[in-house]
């Protein structure tokens, strides 16, 4: 059996849940374009002894980390799909593609439930092109808006260098060089409020494909990342990528964690998992744990976990684009309940086609339904 790495998918400009793409609208303008979601990818099957216009998870070229088992039915009720209303700490862009549809069609059937289940929730907003120039009035123009309402808004910085290792994700910064610089200008959008960043989906997990000289570059801009965006807003929470519960071990992710500066609180606030894909939140959990205890580092470290589409766990036979019979997870909150868990976010917004229902990261409102109700 082969497991499900996530992927980010990106065709023609990158796409995912929100994203706040330059449409050259103006640099003050945050609108998701049309993201291309993450679309995920089966890892290659190996024997099991043993994450628009942005998507959240690593990009369609098959990852070389070894495959896990399936997850398995959380057996913890504390961890089953909640309906209760979203944590009203976390912000909700008023722009993106599924809340265009919901005022396009005031009269289509699906529009109740897709509505009050999807579009009424908050997700993440994902910044996925090199734009220096304006970078920071569109970080801003999402920060200041949920700081004027009182929430916590959710950012995706999605431009490293050799982003995907030249999968279809590809794309990015053209050099380190500038990806240092893109980061200090985005960090400068942050505010001072309080901000979630999920800093680069899969740049971490999948990053076997460099050379060690190049991973080890990679994971110094990571780390001097998490430093700029923490020492621009001290309140700003910044998570690095732990891939998922089927991808690495928790202790082969917490060594390439702590080299990308995970452990160090200068620079980070924790981990996330999960991005774009289907694992059960119970899984993912217990591999956050471990993966926490394995990195080591301050004990307020914690971990996010995206649980837009988890409701009914990964297909057990590893497919990834559209899968059929997949629901929606834990609403989004930031009162988990749950020990060194500090928020289950919705990253990939779900609805939004990994490219089988729909054109890759585009709202695709039969798939929509399918997942709420």
């Amino acid at each position: 059996m082969v497991a499900v790495a996530s992927a980010v998918v990106v065709v023609g400009t990158v796409t995912g849940m929100m994203s706040a793409l330059d449409d050259g609208r103006g640099s003050d303008e945050a609108r998701p374009d049309v993201t291309s979601s993450p679309l995920l990818q089966p890892l290659p099957g190996v024997p099991t002894p043993s994450p628009s216009k942005t998507s959240a998870s690593p990009s369609p070229s098959p990852s070389p980390t070894k495959a896990k088992p399936s997850p398995k039915p959380s057996k913890s009720a504390s961890t089953k799909p909640r309906t209760e209303p979203v944590s009203v700490q976390l912000y909700r862009h008023p722009e993106s593609q599924v809340l265009d549809w919901v005022r396009d069609h005031r009269d289509d059937p699906r529009r109740p439930l897709i509505e009050s289940r999807i579009a009424d929730r908050p997700a993440a907003v994902w910044f996925a092109d090199y734009t220096p120039s304006n970078i920071t009035a569109r970080v801003r123009a999402v920060t200041s808006a949920g700081s004027a309402k009182d929430r916590v808004p959710v950012v995706v910085p999605y431009a490293i260098s050799n982003r995907d290792c030249g999968g279809a994700s590809q794309g990015g910064a053209p050099d380190l060089g500038a990806y240092d610089g893109w980061i200090d200008k985005f960090a400068a959008g942050l505010g001072s409020e309080e901000v979630i960043v999920v800093l680069e989906p899969d740049a971490i997990a999948q990053s076997d494909c460099l050379s060690e000289g190049d991973r080890a570059a990679r994971f110094a801009s990571l780390a001097r990342a998490g430093r700029v965006l923490k020492a621009a807003n001290p309140k700003a929470r910044v998570y690095f990528d732990a891939g998922h519960s089927d991808w690495n071990t928790p202790e082969k992710q917490a060594g390439l964690l702590r080299r990308a500066g995970a452990a160090s609180a200068a620079s980070s606030d924790g981990i996330f998992s999960n991005v774009s894909n289907f694992n059960r939140t119970g899984d993912e959990i217990a591999y956050v744990r471990r993966t926490l205890d394995a990195l080591g580092g301050p004990a307020g470290l914690g971990a996010v976990i995206d649980t837009s589409r988890n409701g009914n766990g990964a297909p057990a036979d590893g497919e990834w684009c559209d899968p059929a019979g997949r629901k929606l997870g834990q609403a989004p909150t930031m009162s988990t309940g749950e020990a060194r868990i500090d928020a289950y976010l919705w990253v990939k917004l779900p609805g939004e086609s990994d490219g089988c229902k729909g054109a890759p990261g585009t709202f695709t409102p039969d798939y929509a339904y399918d997942l709420a109700r």
